[in-house]
């Protein structure tokens, strides 16, 4: 199994020196089960690693709370809008089981980013990433493959069904709760 560092400097393509210098600036945190990280609407440019848990990033409109990505160990997760643009967040960052994080500011990132090659490609390679993820996101919601969706889902997170509410894992599918209880309940039939 990987640790928490491999899985990161694999996912984002890190040098073993860059991971532990980046590492060395920062700080770490706790995180219960369904803290709020990053409240909708205030600003926040920190850069957060996840050693430990699940966390979901969502969105309230009209009353409806969907889910657009979930980051679990080894990924990185903060707010665009803050951390692009200093500006508000349009999303919720929520702790999906108690977690631990490493948090740096864009600042003091910034600051890295001057002194080495491999870690300003990392800021490079974290919006890649978080474009990657939004495309896909996007193209699934007009999938009408919601059983192949779901599976592709647990098969590269399979540890979202232990810490996830079935229905932030609808929402993120674009599908409602009793659709996806009706997936489920195929699929332990073995349909």
């Amino acid at each position: 199994m990987e640790t928490f560092e491999e899985k990161f400097r694999n996912r984002y393509q890190l040098s073993e020196a860059d991971a532990s210098a980046l590492l060395s600036h920062m700080e770490e945190v706790r995180f219960k089960k369904k803290e709020v990280i990053v409240q909708e609407g205030t600003k926040n440019t920190n850069l957060y690693l996840i050693k430990e848990g699940i966390w979901r990033g969502h969105y309230l409109k009209d009353g409806v709370d969907t889910s657009i990505w979930f980051a679990s160990k080894g990924e990185a997760a903060f707010s665009v809008w803050g951390y692009v643009d200093n500006s508000y967040s349009q999303i919720s960052i929520e702790a999906m089981s108690d977690s631990i994080a490493y948090c740096i500011s864009k600042a003091a990132l910034n600051e890295l980013y001057s002194t080495s090659i491999g870690l300003a490609n990392l800021g490079r390679r974290l919006m890649e990433h978080q474009l990657l993820t939004t495309e896909n996101w996007l193209i699934s919601a007009g999938s009408p493959r919601a059983k192949e969706r779901y599976l592709t889902l647990i098969k590269e997170t399979p540890e979202l069904l232990l810490h996830v509410p079935l229905k932030y894992i609808a929402s993120y599918l674009w599908i409602t709760p009793q659709s996806l209880s009706r997936i489920r309940a195929g699929i332990g039939k073995g349909k």
